[in-house]
């Protein structure tokens, strides 16, 4: 792959492509719960997306390849609240802005937020899993977009009501499920 920098040409490595791409596939993965992040940190969006280029810029700029996800998880959403923070006392003269203490516990509040809802979907991911290929073939029926239950039973031949207690009791055993999942995590 040919890049002009500075006005002469080079090729990127492979070890630079390799880095480049890791960094890509952790970046996307984390991109929307950031964007999120950012966005309840300063409460306009023109601000957020602003500070958003400089978050990825600064990823990029001091990315260390040996990262996973959750460790890159962790460094990105600092780099994003400090980025944040930044903006912010740059900004420091619109009086309508929350102080830094504010923002910090929203900051807290929204990255906790996230590892729960992660570790929440991962055990359901788990508990999906675990169904029985018939009940994991009803519920990716009858949750795919655009799917009308009621289209849906009458293709399987049953009565909207059989489905949606079939339905019904699929979720309550994926609760259980992710509930027992959840516990077990705790005690781990």
């Amino acid at each position: 792959m040919e890049h002009t920098v500075g006005g002469a040409n080079r090729f990127m490595e492979k070890s630079e492509r390799e880095q480049h791409d890791h960094f890509l596939r952790l970046f996307m993965e984390h991109e929307e719960m950031l964007r999120l992040f950012v966005r309840s940190l300063l409460f306009n969006m023109e601000e957020s997306r602003e500070v958003m280029q400089e978050v990825a810029v600064v990823l990029w700029r001091k990315f260390d390849s040996s990262l996973d996800s959750d460790s890159f998880r962790r460094w990105a959403f600092g780099v994003a609240r400090m980025e944040a923070l930044a903006f912010r006392r740059d900004r420091a003269r619109d009086r309508h802005l929350f102080g830094d203490d504010v923002a910090e516990l929203l900051g807290c509040t929204i990255q906790d937020e996230a590892n729960r809802l992660d570790h929440e979907r991962n055990a359901l991911e788990t508990c999906v899993r675990k169904l029985r290929p018939d009940q994991r073939e009803l519920l990716q029926s009858a949750y795919q977009p655009g799917a009308k239950l009621k289209d849906l039973a009458k293709t399987l031949g049953w009565t909207s009501m059989t489905l949606y207690k079939k339905l019904h009791r699929i979720r309550l055993q994926l609760m259980e499920c992710a509930k027992r999942e959840l516990a077990a995590e705790d005690y781990s």
